[in-house]
């Protein structure tokens, strides 16, 4: 053997009760992590089944595994088995070449002009929103639900033209089918159940999914016979050709991006903004910030698309809340090709968990970590932190492509219902955090609506 490769230190592997986290990652993945990674530990090992895994909270060793080795690294059998059945081999599952030329396809559709065209369609759902809420009288909202069916208006209206007639009512229902069995198959996957062995919920994922797929082939046929000049999500998919080979995405190549971007995108800023609002009823000096924010940047007058980039303060209210609730609390990767991370090697089969969720409450990163504090995204705090001190949409150059986008739209939903609503928590106990792919509330956060007294 060649004297001068590094074979890297010893691996202080963790000891980590198998059953424990195996019964740990079905209820809530986040009760599943080793406890040393919410005490500081930059880097731990565990085993389970006999499977290496490593947990990494240190910004430079997050950077050098996804960026510097990103292509060591691939999202794995585990994420396919857990995300495969609906999103297919879509943006969010595929690795490689598949993967990039995929990305190059839809990156037009996220880049900042098309973005900056986007802003009405974001405002008038939100306006949507609020006309229902003057018009039901309600006093109480599950805003989950309610800005799921917001954010999914936006979703249809600019990535898929209004969609032609999906059931929305249905789609929200059938994404919560589907991921609440996800600890199921993410803990199957993990100690290497075979696919077949049955779970509580499996047969209802199935059916949410036979309908999500069956909903979006409709908007696809339904495009092809009658093409259209709008430059949205479709239209590029449907344009789209690979430059190596000069192949286009088959309707259910389309249909695994479509899935990625309804389940991904939709769900993951509705719950921020849930999240969001929670955090403000429960802080009512940031409310009364980002109150009079809004007033001072619209004049008292509706919110227009020019408005959203002045809204500064309610921009690092949303960036400090997915600090709290980062929308997706741990990504994985799985180690194709062994590499060196810090002073260890590893070894190709090794999983790697990023968790998110510990990693922004590690106080040698964040000041009194548990607090709400928005100021943590003024200018000179955030030049003072390591980049990858904060990751809500992951990191590399898998980042979440949509990040800007769900950014924009949050900012328009809050600018247009805090302009006009008051809300405040119906219970005194914060709901607790489940992590169901995403980082959901439990149970659901009700809300009593109130008109504003300048209304």
């Amino acid at each position: 053997m060649d004297a001068s490769i590094d074979l890297g230190s010893p691996l202080p592997v963790t000891k980590h009760s198998t059953a424990k986290a195996f019964l740990a990652m079905i209820k809530n993945p986040l009760d599943a992590l080793p406890a040393a990674v919410f005490k500081g530990q930059p880097i731990v090992f565990t085993r389970q089944m006999g499977n290496l895994q490593v947990y990494l909270t240190d910004p430079v060793l997050i950077h050098e595994a996804l960026v510097d080795n990103a292509d060591r690294l691939s999202k794995g059998e585990h994420v396919r088995r857990m995300l495969g059945p609906a999103l297919g081999r879509g943006l969010l599952t595929a690795d490689g070449a598949h993967w990039k030329w995929q990305r190059q396809s839809v990156a037009a559709a996220f880049g900042h002009e098309r973005l900056l065209e986007l802003r009405p369609a974001m405002i008038a759902a939100a306006e949507e929103t609020k006309a229902r809420w003057l018009s039901q009288h309600r006093t109480v909202v599950d805003v989950g639900q309610e800005m799921m069916r917001t954010t999914f208006d936006i979703i249809v209206e600019t990535m898929m033209s209004g969609g032609h007639g999906i059931d929305v009512a249905r789609v929200e229902r059938s994404v919560t089918d589907f991921l609440e069995p996800s600890g199921w198959t993410f803990a199957f996957g993990m100690i290497g159940a075979p696919e077949w062995l049955p779970y509580p919920g499996r047969t209802r994922a199935r059916a949410a999914v036979a309908f999500l797929r069956a909903s979006l082939a409709a908007v696809i046929a339904k495009r092809r016979q009658q093409p259209n000049e709008r430059h949205d999500l479709v239209s590029m998919m449907l344009r789209a050709s690979d430059p190596e080979s000069g192949r286009t995405m088959s309707d259910e190549e389309i249909i695994d991006n479509l899935m990625t971007f309804i389940t991904a995108g939709h769900e993951t800023t509705a719950l921020g903004l849930a999240w969001i609002l929670h955090l403000l009823a429960r802080h009512p000096e940031d409310e009364a910030n980002v109150v009079r924010e809004i007033s001072h940047v619209t004049g008292g007058g509706p919110v227009l698309p020019e408005h959203l980039a002045h809204l500064v303060y309610t921009k690092r209210v949303f960036s400090e809340a997915m600090r709290l609730f980062p929308p997706v609390p741990i990504i994985t990767r799985t180690v194709s090709e062994d590499f060196q991370l810090g002073r260890y090697l590893i070894p190709a089969g090794t999983v790697v968990f990023i968790p998110i969720y510990a990693m922004h409450r590690k106080p040698d990163l964040w000041r009194d970590p548990e607090s709400f504090d928005p100021t943590r995204f003024e200018p000179e705090n955030v030049r003072a932190r390591h980049r990858y001190a904060y990751m809500p949409f992951g990191a590399g150059p898998r980042v979440c492509i949509g990040n800007a986008f769900a950014l924009m739209e949050a900012v328009a939903v809050l600018a247009v219902l805090l302009q006009s609503f008051k809300l405040t928590n119906s219970t005194e106990t914060p709901p607790r955090r489940v992590m169901k792919v995403t980082l959901r509330p439990h149970p659901n956060i009700l809300m009593s609506v109130h008109r504003r007294r300048h209304q």
